[in-house]
């Protein structure tokens, strides 16, 4: 275990300075959002109430109370995100294929590492969601700090006050982020997960097998997301299977765990047989 905790903490530290980059980008553009939106929306109720006559009352009826949510749907809150997802999403490629593809082919010096290479694979899937974590945590605090922000800058009989949940209820996006519950925040991150082990799986199938490889690891991709959402395609196309909520919930979660210990059970071989130093 400790050979993981290192491995960990070094795949960690080789993507650090650029993750703080990302930090500091969700955190300018998502503080000068919420300033930019309270001020747009203050502007328009200066110039309608003391310019046009009209009442504080009628301009909240006519235009609405402004809260979080008008702050999230803003491009200064959503380009962050998006801008964080797709660097995550291409670094779960380049995670694996910059020690493949780097100078002095830097893969095999960490397959040659006196420990177990299953642990390799655990390392970088941990950093991964590490980082996925962080973001999740940035962006809560992100929401709070927002709402004091808010608080500041607009009077209380024009702002509507929203909590996180209540956010992430209003602006879809964000409910994929921030779930409302324990137990949604568990299932929408385990599916993540799932995700990253059956990728990693992917990468090490075209590595392992090069051009042949390459479409068997799309094969591989596109079984394992059939299989995950087998019961779906069922009930969609056939319209089978009546199972109460809590049933479907329950059997998903079976075939969730089964892609991913098919993925890590497959990633295991392929790392100890098929991929030689």
């Amino acid at each position: 275990m400790k050979s993981y905790f290192r491995l960990t903490e070094f795949e960690l530290g080789r993507f650090f300075t650029f993750y703080l980059v990302l930090i500091g980008l969700t955190i300018v553009s998502q503080i000068i959002g919420v300033i930019v939106v309270s001020k747009e929306y203050m502007n328009e109720a200066n110039k309608m109430i003391y310019q046009e006559g009209l009442s504080k009352q009628a301009f909240i009826e006519q235009q609405g109370m402004i809260s979080l949510a008008d702050w999230a749907n803003s491009k200064f809150f959503l380009a962050p995100i998006a801008v964080c997802a797709v660097t995550l999403l291409i670094y779960m490629f380049l995670i694996w294929y910059r020690d493949w593809l780097g100078k002095n082919t830097f893969i095999y010096r960490l397959l040659m590492l006196p420990t177990q290479r299953i642990h390799l694979f655990f390392a970088k899937a941990t950093t991964i969601f590490m980082m996925v974590l962080g973001l999740f945590a940035l962006q809560a605090f992100l929401i709070y700090i927002a709402g004091i922000v808010l608080e500041w800058m607009v009077p209380n009989e024009f702002m509507q006050t929203m909590g996180v949940s209540e956010v992430s209820f209003t602006a879809m996006h964000l409910y994929m982020i921030l779930p409302a519950t324990f137990m949604e925040f568990l299932l929408n991150y385990g599916t993540g997960i799932m995700f990253v082990f059956v990728f990693f799986t992917a990468i090490l199938i075209e590595r392992s097998y090069r051009w042949k490889g390459l479409l068997f690891a799309i094969g591989y991709v596109v079984v394992a997301t059939a299989m995950f959402m087998s019961l779906i395609i069922l009930n969609k196309v056939w319209n089978v299977l009546p199972l109460y909520p809590l049933e479907w919930l329950f059997l998903q979660i079976i075939l969730g765990i089964i892609v991913t210990a098919s993925s890590v059970f497959l990633s295991h071989y392929l790392l100890t047989k098929k991929i030689t130093v």
